[in-house]
């Protein structure tokens, strides 16, 4: 009984017998790429050199071809180390030729570097530099398969270093084609697939103005990622916002090794467009996508824009119980901190992305004052973050009245907020409470008249002195059926 290592050998040669030769398609410079929005940190992450299986991107690009009349094998490097096999598809515009079958070679391990030398003629070296074989190699694994000019093939397992006469060095995957071409001479085919190792989002850099106002300079840009195994170069992208889905569990999936902004005309702005249920932005120009890097490019014209910035004091939230809470224990004394929040209005569809909060300080150098995630947001729609919590903002929240009625079917409750700032100027704090023993409730009094009153929620706006403190005090009082009455 054979070894499963000299199977694996017997299958390989056996794979490639009787071939005359292997040809090699290189890719030209017509590469579009469409990529879809991506939020996996392992694909911006500014540590770690390998691939990542994240992001999504269909790739169209055009591989000049050398064929010869007849059946023959021809092998397609430079592809990506994670491509989706299933949906790859190779056609020649001309009809001058046809696909028999494929196989993909993933660049996987240690070999994964000498997989885009599939098909080139390369010579095996020995630690002191001797040549051990040359030819063409035929396939990198768990040894090198090189076939030479005599048609003789041979497995090296033990080498020091690999050399090619070509320009570059071809990376990630390659795929090996089986064609049966009308004629022998050059030809042009068009392959595309999808692949992971490339995403995209949105990054936004707001610069908060000076003055009583508030007022930004608003920066957008596309920040893309390529963690795909391989270089791009001079390519087409087109940038997909929304969110498709996706069905196969296995199919690619939505870094800072080195960081690039992509230098653009300031009046050339990516072109949008409605793509079914989606919108795209097609850059302007062809760009360069290194592997292992983000880019930025703009996304939109950077403008000056109203915003709004609140110190927030939330407390509680929207629930609606089945029936009234008439537990004494239920809605607690709270209380604490106090965040500061910022608030625009999109003066475009906005795509999902990061925006970053930046104001000067007192000589003028800009300081990162928080971050937030901001979702697809439409025209018009405002869109919110925390900036974080506020230092010098404080409040104490008490209950100061409690009484049910079970007969009545009625309960009243009161509570006092005391506010502290210890900055050196007046600061206005946005309380927000969410009355929900019961969904029918009113208002019975308050020290401040309420900015905003809802079915759930009570929103006040209370002035607190520099270096001082302010008092909220205010009642609710609910009312339910007998009907409702809990047990």
């Amino acid at each position: 009984m054979s070894s499963p290592r000299r199977t694996i050998l017997s299958l390989a040669i056996a794979a490639y017998a009787g071939i005359a030769s292997i040809s090699v398609a290189h890719a030209s410079s017509a590469t579009e790429l469409t990529l879809y929005r991506s939020d996996s940190a392992s694909l911006y992450a500014s540590s770690g050199d390998a691939n990542v299986d994240g992001g999504y991107a269909v790739v169209r690009e055009q591989r000049a071809l050398t064929l010869k009349a007849g059946t023959h094998d021809v092998v397609i490097g430079d592809l990506p180390t994670s491509l989706d096999a299933e949906a790859l598809a190779l056609g020649f515009p001309g009809g001058d030729a046809k696909v028999l079958s494929q196989r993909l070679l993933l660049a996987q391990g240690q070999s994964a570097a000498l997989t885009g030398l599939t098909g080139h003629t390369v010579d095996v070296l020995g630690s002191t530099g001797q040549t051990l074989a040359s030819g063409t190699l035929l396939r990198a694994g768990e040894g090198l398969l090189i076939r030479d000019g005599n048609g003789s093939t041979t497995l090296i397992t033990s080498y020091a270093g690999v050399r090619t006469t070509g320009a570059d060095f071809p990376t990630g995957s390659s795929l090996s084609l089986r064609i049966d071409a009308a004629h022998a001479g050059p030809s042009k085919a068009v392959l595309s697939y999808p692949t992971s190792g490339l995403g995209w989002r949105a990054a936004y850099v707001a610069t908060l103005q000076p003055g009583n106002a508030c007022r930004m300079q608003f920066e957008s840009h596309a920040s893309i990622a390529n963690r795909s195994g391989r270089d791009w170069k001079d390519t087409q992208l087109t940038l997909i916002a929304g969110e498709p889905n996706f069905a196969k569990a296995s199919a690619p999936r939505p870094m800072m090794m080195k960081a690039a902004r992509a230098m653009t005309n300031a009046d050339a702005m990516p072109e949008q467009s409605t793509l079914a249920d989606y919108r795209s932005y097609t850059l302007p120009g062809a760009i360069d996508l290194p592997d292992g890097s983000v880019s930025q490019v703009p996304l939109y014209a950077t403008r000056t824009m109203s915003c709004e910035r609140t110190a927030l004091l939330d407390n509680g939230n929207g629930y609606q119980p089945g029936q009234p809470m008439v537990d004494e224990n239920f809605n607690q004394d709270g209380g604490g901190a106090i965040v500061s929040t910022l608030k625009l209005q999109a003066f475009d569809s906005l795509p999902a992305g990061y925006l970053r909060v930046l104001t000067a300080d007192k000589n003028g150098t800009p300081q990162f004052i928080g971050e937030g995630r901001i979702n697809d947001t439409a025209k018009g729609s405002d869109a919110s973050i925390t900036l974080g919590t506020a230092f010098d903002l404080h409040a104490e929240r008490t209950r100061t009245h409690f009484s049910v009625d079970k007969a009545g079917h009625t309960l009243d409750e009161a509570f006092r907020i005391v506010l502290s700032n210890a900055s050196d100027s007046t600061r206005v704090v946005t309380v927000r409470e969410h009355p929900n023993r019961w969904r029918q409730w009113t208002l019975a009094s308050s020290s401040s008249k309420p900015s905003q009153q809802t079915t759930d929620t009570l929103e006040f706006k209370i002035d607190v002195p520099a270096n001082g403190k302010a008092t909220l005090d205010y009642a609710v009082h609910y009312a339910w059926t007998a009907g409702d009455q809990p047990q």
